[in-house]
């Protein structure tokens, strides 16, 4: 059993839009199963053609798609009526979509059987048969989805396995046990699984969710137990807590049970494949995740970094870049020198007296830190900082005087303007700008002085603003955080400021985020810093 191949089925686009604030169009699901395709995923699971036209859409669609190795499956129920199977609304659509492999859901737990849908134990299994039959008498390959089916057996062994009978005399090649509710231990996971695979000759498939926190977990054990096709979703969306994350399966399949799969792996490419995903879903990723996580292999305390700078092994259970991912350390007050010499090393950053520096540069971010400052969220400000110390970096304005001025009347019309005096160079600029709020204000102020000098800066977006109160005992008097993220083409960088003033932390912020681009455009360098302000 150990050597054969695993066969990996993503339901994405299925189960994973069943999760809230989840929504993908036609083309997005297009997108995504291309993607999937080339990534090495064997069955793409589209949807559901019977429950809504946009999934009667993509299946249209897709099947103009060329797709590398990767088949395409619908999803369905088993039919409504035992005296219309051949009738029935949701196999017909099954049939309509034209794709070769098909899943279809039965009730494998009494409890939905007898109380969800109102029929007898031995219509319930002629449903299952009858349906399964039917679509294979029209020459596809059905995938039996054993809905509750660990809830089930734990209730009544006898009517779950005669269920998975009625769906292996129907003709599926595949029978799936699902952990609908996401409630099952490994350990049970992995002794029923174990029996079912001794019982039957089809493949058997495994479907996990992840109330428990387990789905992962769980996914293992009945690979562990013999079961030879895995299905989840690429990011671990699904209604409720989620489906099981292949994001986390697979490496752990690949690299720590050495298990093979029917299409060879790009693992390499996991980590871009999950940001894809997350951006089409237009979600936020999950820092934390496992393996593909942008804090998967971040390192902040200060002992952990000093071993990891001599043997990652200490502190990484895999070479993150396995995965796509990469090795980070994070600067901030629980720092050590460690810390400070590793991205001083990262950014080929060069002192010419590195303990001394790096003790001031400790004690600096430290006392910042202290004061509300929080560089691991702000990569470019603490760029900054180190490079200023070298000597490579000083900025390349000065903002000597600002003024914001926010008015209101009473027919509710709000005008917010910012007037600005920059030193650059040995020119001072004198600007005034207005704009939607006084920090909108700023910005265009800012802009528009430096645009005379640098040009290069018109192309540069913001994409986020965050504000944190951080002493919210205080009230409205209370320092605040402002966290400002910036974009020129694909390149991105996040800047800082804190004050008791909001539109001074804005200002701090701004000032880093365009020195830190005009850094970048300078090489770096002194030399070609004066070059830049003379264009």
């Amino acid at each position: 059993m150990s050597n054969k191949k695993i066969e990996l089925f993503d339901t994405t686009l299925r189960d994973g839009t069943q999760g809230e604030g989840v929504n993908l169009s036609v083309e997005d699901k297009i997108r995504l199963a291309k993607r999937l395709d080339e990534f090495g995923i064997n069955i793409i699971e589209g949807g559901w053609p019977g429950s809504n036209p946009r999934d009667k859409e993509f299946f249209k669609k897709i099947n103009s798609v060329s797709l590398n190795q990767a088949e395409v499956c619908a999803f369905g129920s088993t039919a409504r009526k035992l005296s219309n199977i051949e009738n029935d609304p949701n196999l017909k659509a099954l049939l309509e979509t034209e794709v070769k492999t098909l899943t279809i859901f039965g009730k494998t737990w009494q409890l939905h059987s007898k109380h969800g849908l109102g029929i007898t134990d031995i219509d319930n299994a002629k449903l299952i048969e009858q349906s399964v039959s039917f679509l294979s008498r029209n020459g596809v390959r059905v995938i039996f989805d054993a809905e509750h089916f660990f809830d089930g057996y734990l209730q009544s062994e006898t009517f779950a396995l005669d269920m998975l009978d009625a769906a292996v005399n129907g003709g599926a090649d595949t029978l799936v046990l699902c952990d609908t509710n996401g409630g099952s231990l490994p350990n049970y996971v992995y002794d029923t699984t174990r029996k079912i695979v001794d019982r039957y000759k089809q493949q058997i498939g495994v479907h996990c969710h992840n109330d428990s926190g387990l789905a992962a977990a769980n996914t293992l054990m009945a690979v562990s137990a013999g079961a030879l096709h895995v299905q989840g979703t690429i990011n671990g969306v699904g209604e409720r807590c989620g489906n099981v994350s292949l994001a986390t399966v697979l490496p752990n399949l690949v690299l720590k049970m050495n298990k093979k799969t029917k299409t060879e792996l790009n693992l390499t490419d996991l980590s871009r494949l999950v940001k894809f995903t997350y951006d089409i879903m237009n979600m936020h990723p999950d820092t934390q995740a496992p393996f593909i996580g942008k804090s998967a292999f971040a390192h902040k305390g200060g002992i952990h970094v000093s071993a990891v700078m001599k043997d990652s092994n200490m502190y990484e259970h895999i070479d993150p870049a396995l995965v796509g991912n990469k090795q980070r350390v994070l600067v901030s007050d629980l720092s050590g020198k460690s810390n400070i010499n590793f991205k001083a090393n990262e950014l080929d950053i060069k002192y010419k007296d590195s303990k001394e520096i790096t003790g001031q540069l400790v004690s600096k971010v430290k006392d910042l830190e202290f004061e509300g400052y929080q560089f691991e969220a702000a990569d470019a400000s603490l760029e900054l900082i180190l490079r200023e110390l070298s000597g490579e970096y000083s900025p390349f304005f000065k903002v000597l005087d600002s003024k914001v001025h926010i008015s209101y009347d009473e027919s509710g019309t709000e005008k917010a303007d910012a007037t600005l005096k920059v030193l650059v160079g040995e020119d001072i600029e004198h600007t005034a700008s207005d704009g939607d709020g006084p920090v909108d204000a700023l910005n265009n102020a800012l802009r528009k002085a430096l645009a005379i000098f640098f040009p290069e800066l018109k192309d540069v977006r913001l994409t986020d603003y965050k504000v944190r109160v951080l002493n919210e005992q205080e009230g409205t008097g209370a320092k605040v955080r402002v966290l400002i993220e910036s974009a020129y083409e694909d390149d991105s960088w996040s800047t800082i400021g804190v004050s008791k003033n909001i539109i001074e932390a804005s200002r701090q912020a701004l000032s880093d985020s365009f020195n830190y681009r005009l850094a970048k455009l300078s090489n770096w360098s002194i030399k070609n810093k004066k070059s830049l302000q003379l264009s």
